[in-house]
């Protein structure tokens, strides 16, 4: 049965401020013009995050305020040659792995260029408008508009060919290498830039859907993102096809019936999902990441904030294999290495909650019991070189898989989730990270061999985790925790090698939480309908459909999660994730 009340674009309600944001250029630009001043000067700022459309905002600017003195930042934008030196250790010559980036966006700029561009807004009288990337290091500007977009729109406009990377003629380039440069690099340079320039903006400008441009004042923006976090919240989840895709979410969440399958949903990944903020007859799309920018201790919670910084560290995704194959093999790099080869400061533990399972499903866990690890190396390699199959049943274990059964995978496990299985991915939030070791011969779905990293996952597999030890610490290791009238809690992870603590709670009546000091996030993994409420009456009442991924912000306190609507008179569960101290 489709569970047609999942919300695939879920809002959050801001108050107080219905008549601050606007739609479409002939609503928005009238706004902004009564905010210029009739002083004999007057400077415009609009910084932009890279990937807005530059053609579309010039041609509204030009139609709106044809008699300004029009500057494009990225007339100081160093060369392709220039920052492919700046850039090349970071950019690496691997397909999907480079070196995160520490660089400040002047960096990328010509000194004397931009020193210039400076020099032409000081000389120039009247209305003056600088636009584009970087735009506010040209001038802080006298009204200052950040344009802005969620990287998942950005993706989609790579996949097109719409997009190349910022600086760079590369829209035909493989799209792994256009998206490794955007990651490691370019997000993270202008996630630094933004973040101030958030705290200061008169305007907020969401350019995601083209030709529709819609605008929120700052000080409404910043009231949205401070409401936000004080209360229960979605992000909006995204859904992307695959090479092993399913068919479980296009039927119970009744998606797009053309598109061949549904691998992932990104259900809960701030770093790139968006947030739906709406201010009366308005909804603005921006980055959920803007919220972790802004208001990271509120969020977060202070011990989490102080260990992590403004990144949010927990994710929640959905991995569909019913009616598709088995996921690549593979495993996560250790600790050191991630901090050692690619700059992020702490690594990808996971596991898999299963969700749904057909009859047979197995999940591919750990090393068979005397395996020989240069044996196993070498039937991968010579199944890389296409020689061989590689020989999963002589060296991994595969582990029947049903419906509510948790598998932890802390990294340096050889793992994947066979056929059949419809898994909540619950894992650290660095998911670039996975070292495929056998892709079963696959092509993927742009026709090109999918990436095999041997040689990085050779140096990170533990071969001290085999069947025994898997069977003891890794599959289902549930301990009870406690229980009252129509309620039990559970402890189903993770193992002690990782920072994430989860726990299931059946219901049947309401539960009471707390989030403890740090964020939770929690997925209603059994009945249909729950609904979060506040026992103080501090946030309005926030219903949950079965599937659904919710945050709830460190500051939020005390909650509690009551059985509602269609989920009177069932057996509903949740399963919480935070990190532990």
């Amino acid at each position: 049965m489709k569970s047609t009340n999942y919300d695939k674009h879920p809002e959050v309600p801001i108050q107080g401020y219905d008549k601050q944001a606007w739609q479409g250029w002939k609503m928005l630009l009238p706004v902004l013009n009564t905010r210029l001043s009739d002083a004999s000067k007057t400077v415009l700022v609009i910084d932009c995050y890279p990937g807005v459309r530059l053609n579309e905002l010039e041609q509204a600017l030009r139609t709106q305020f044809a008699d300004s003195c029009l500057i494009n930042s990225e007339a100081a934008r160093k060369n392709e040659e220039a920052l492919h030196r700046l850039l090349a250790r970071n950019l690496t010559d691997d397909r999907v792995f480079g070196v995160l980036s520490c660089h400040q966006l002047a960096e990328f700029f010509d000194p004397q260029t931009l020193a210039a561009l400076r020099q032409q807004v000081k000389d120039a009288s009247g209305l003056v408008i600088v636009y584009g990337p970087g735009a506010a290091l040209v001038h802080d500007g006298d009204v200052l508009v950040y344009a802005d977009l969620p990287r998942w729109e950005i993706q989609q406009r790579m996949r097109s060919g719409e997009l190349g990377n910022w600086g760079v003629d590369n829209h035909d380039e493989d799209i792994l290498r256009r998206y490794k440069r955007a990651f490691f690099i370019e997000w993270r340079v202008f996630d630094r830039h933004k973040t101030p320039l958030l705290r200061r903006a008169d305007f907020l400008l969401d350019t995601t859907v083209a030709d529709n441009p819609k605008m929120v004042s700052g000080d409404a923006l910043r009231a949205g993102l401070a409401q936000t976090v004080q209360r229960p919240f979605r992000v909006v989840p995204f859904f992307d096809p695959g090479v092993w895709g399913g068919q479980w979410m296009k039927n119970q969440f009744d998606l797009d019936p053309s598109k061949p399958n549904y691998a992932w949903c990104f259900d809960c990944v701030p770093e790139e999902n968006s947030l739906l903020l709406r201010f009366g007859d308005v909804r603005i799309e921006i980055p959920s990441l803007n919220a972790v920018l802004l208001h990271p201790r509120e969020l977060l919670g202070e011990k989490v904030h102080a260990r992590f910084g403004a990144e949010f560290p927990i994710r929640f995704d959905f991995l569909d294999t019913i009616g598709g194959q088995n996921l690549s093999f593979q495993v996560h790099p250790l600790t050191e290495y991630i901090q050692q080869q690619f700059g992020m400061h702490y690594t990808q533990d996971e596991s898999y909650y299963i969700l749904e399972a057909e009859p047979g499903a197995v999940v591919y866990l750990g090393t068979q019991t005397g395996t020989e690890p240069q044996a196993m190396l070498d039937n991968l390699h010579q199944a890389a070189l296409g020689q061989c199959a590689f020989d999963d049943v002589r060296f991994v274990n595969q582990i029947p898989a049903h419906k509510h059964d948790h598998f932890l995978i802390p990294a340096g496990t050889v793992h994947c989730s066979g056929s059949g299985t419809m898994v909540l991915e619950i894992s650290a939030t660095p998911y670039i990270f996975t070292f495929k070791l056998w892709d079963w011969g696959r092509l993927g779905m742009d026709g090109l061999p999918r990436p095999v990293h041997l040689e990085h996952g050779a140096k990170v597999i533990d071969w001290q985790r085999e069947t025994s030890w898997v069977h003891e610490h890794l599959v289902n290791h549930i301990e009870p925790i406690g229980e009252g009238d129509g309620w039990r809690e559970e402890r189903t992870g993770l193992h002690e090698r990782e920072f994430i603590e989860t726990r299931r709670h059946w219901f049947t009546k309401p539960v009471t939480h707390h989030t403890g000091g740090g964020v939770n996030v929690l997925n209603l993994v059994a009945g249909d309908e729950a609904r979060v409420e506040s026992p103080t009456g501090a946030f309005a009442p926030f219903v949950v459909h079965y599937a659904e991924t919710f945050i709830v912000p460190a500051g939020v306190g005390e909650y509690r999660i009551t059985p509602w609507g269609k989920g009177v008179g069932q057996q509903l569960a949740t399963v919480k994730a935070w990190v532990r101290g």
